[in-house]
């Protein structure tokens, strides 16, 4: 088993981030590939399975490392398939989805904004089964945060690496272009999957 590399092509529709920073993430978000695929050589291997270990063993470093990895990668690829598209309003669809757990459409923005103002790391719409529900969800790391059998619909990557280059400590400018630039048509197609 190999992971690799979608290809996102950088395109003049992608306003939320400029071609620099485009390019400095792709690199990141190649390494998480690499090291997933590491992890998966060591685990197909047995590494350190007879010394494994809840308070520490070279298993249990491989285990974190595996589920940060491969969260890198599936938080990238869903972040880069949801920006960069003339497909920037939400449908009548998606706007009665989140109405229906939000109030409103523009209620459900202003707490997604706000959910992003307040992570260090990830701020995902998703819905989650057990409530059925749509829910803002903050992840201060790719491994910490995640709503068990939730299912992303929406993904915005706050890590300071994804728009420090562009736009500084401005982390409000780059929400705010962020929310200018989803590509609500894909967000669509998720939210279709969940009927």
């Amino acid at each position: 088993m190999e992971i690799v590399k979608v290809n996102f092509e950088y395109s003049d529709d992608v306003t939320v981030i400029n071609r620099e920073q485009f390019d400095v993430h792709m690199r990141l978000y190649e390494g998480y590939i690499k090291k997933i695929n590491e992890i998966d050589a060591l685990l197909q291997a047995d590494t350190g399975i007879d010394e494994a270990n809840s308070t520490y063993s070279e298993f249990r470093g491989i285990k974190r490392g595996e589920v940060f990895a491969l969260n890198g990668v599936i938080l990238h690829e869903l972040y880069f398939e949801n920006i960069g598209s003339l497909n920037n309003t939400p449908n009548e669809q998606v706007r009665r989805m989140l109405s229906r757990d939000y109030g409103s459409f523009d209620n459900w923005m202003a707490q997604f904004v706000a959910t992003a103002k307040s992570s260090r790391g990830w701020a995902i719409l998703c819905y989650d089964p057990r409530s059925d529900s749509f829910r803002n969800d903050s992840l201060d790391a790719h491994d910490y945060g995640n709503m068990s059998m939730s299912i992303p619909l929406l993904v915005l990557d706050m890590y300071e690496h994804a728009y420090f280059l562009q736009y500084a400590d401005d982390k409000v400018e780059y929400i705010n272009r962020f929310m200018e630039n989803i590509d609500w048509q894909v967000v669509g197609e998720r939210m279709e999957l969940l009927q």
